[in-house]
């Protein structure tokens, strides 16, 4: 691969090198749990809770799951992960997100974790 290339466009679908990403977030999360959470308001994350207050929830490398397929319910995609990841539009992911209005927190798998980060990177750039 040639030097300093970390992104591609295929047929309008944008896809980010995974090695490009921040290497010091991944090492910021050791040891804090990956879940699903879901605020009443902010819609849908995957990510690593850092921290739970009342509602409040601080999460670290953090995606929004804008839109999803391949799972029927946030209870499958935490076991199970995502089945048609290039259907999914998952944004690029933000280092640290303090979310209110937290209703239900679910720990995935690793699988499901794994699935989750493999889904390229869906931007409207």
């Amino acid at each position: 691969m040639k030097a300093g290339l970390t992104e591609i466009e295929i047929n309008g679908q944008r896809y980010v090198l995974k090695d490009s990403q921040s290497g010091a977030m991944a090492a910021d999360c050791e040891g804090l749990a990956y879940s699903i959470i879901r605020a009443d308001r902010a819609g849908v994350f995957a990510g690593y809770v850092a921290h739970e207050e009342g509602d409040t929830v601080i999460m670290k490398n953090c995606r929004r799951l804008w839109y999803w397929n391949g799972a029927a319910s946030l209870s499958e995609m935490a076991v199970c992960g995502v089945s048609k990841p290039a259907d999914c539009k998952f944004p690029c992911a933000v280092p640290k997100i303090k979310i209110h209005g937290v209703i239900e927190i679910i720990q995935t798998t690793e699988k499901a974790r794994l699935s989750i980060e493999a889904v390229a990177v869906w931007s409207k750039r």
